[in-house]
């Protein structure tokens, strides 16, 4: 079994190449899959189910071992239980057998003894916010968000996902012995990309 895990910066494309890139390798691909799991269990909306476990509620808990941790506020039960649910998710994929590419969802951590290949896309944030209005761009107009508006979802998701990043590893966001790959996406073509990530990640896998 070998898994890609992708981890990525808002607006870098992340989410994009790591499902070109499970195309390419012809393997199983889970992102919003594995919210959509957790919302038909529970008999909740997804974009609820989206926003309760992507609130990055890790920060919350005292990590005593890599995955386990002790509650220490209260009223978040709800979001607990989501986050739990869906690390007992990502076990079960792993546990399957079958080669896949997931994104997000801390999978890097949490399937650490499953020894992942853990990529992780970052791009100058002039890309990551032209990438973001363009997709604004496909939303009827009185749904759109403005540049202002995005640069603030930029800034505070990025300062979310270090922060989990660092409670659940132990690592500054800076320390490059988290991810085995990092990924510039800045002006890169995105199907070209995931074409030469997957010629890197076979090799990858053969050493």
């Amino acid at each position: 079994m070998k898994i890609i895990t992708v981890s990525r910066q808002f607006g870098s494309g992340g989410r994009e190449l790591g499902k070109r890139l499970a195309d390419t390798l012809g393997w199983d691909y889970y992102d919003r899959e594995i919210i959509e799991a957790l919302a038909e269990e529970e008999g909740l909306d997804p974009e609820y189910v989206h926003r309760m476990v992507s609130a990055h509620g890790w920060h919350r808990y005292q990590l005593t071992y890599r995955n386990s941790f002790q509650q220490q506020m209260h009223g978040t039960w709800r979001q607990t239980q989501m986050l739990v649910r869906q690390r007992e998710i990502l076990l079960q994929i792993a546990r399957e057998g079958q080669d896949c590419v997931i994104v997000g969802r801390d999978a890097d951590v949490i399937l650490h003894e499953y020894g992942p290949f853990r990529i992780c896309v970052c791009a100058d944030l002039d890309a990551r916010l032209r990438r973001c209005l363009r997709f604004e761009e496909k939303k009827p107009p009185e749904e759109r968000m403005g540049e202002k508006e995005i640069l603030r979802s930029i800034r505070h998701i990025d300062k979310n996902r270090k922060r989990t990043q660092e409670v659940l590893t132990g690592k500054t966001a800076g320390d490059g012995s988290t991810f085995d790959l990092t990924v510039n996406s800045t002006d890169r073509d995105i199907r070209k990309l995931a074409e030469a990530l997957a010629d890197f990640s076979r090799h990858w896998f053969e050493t």
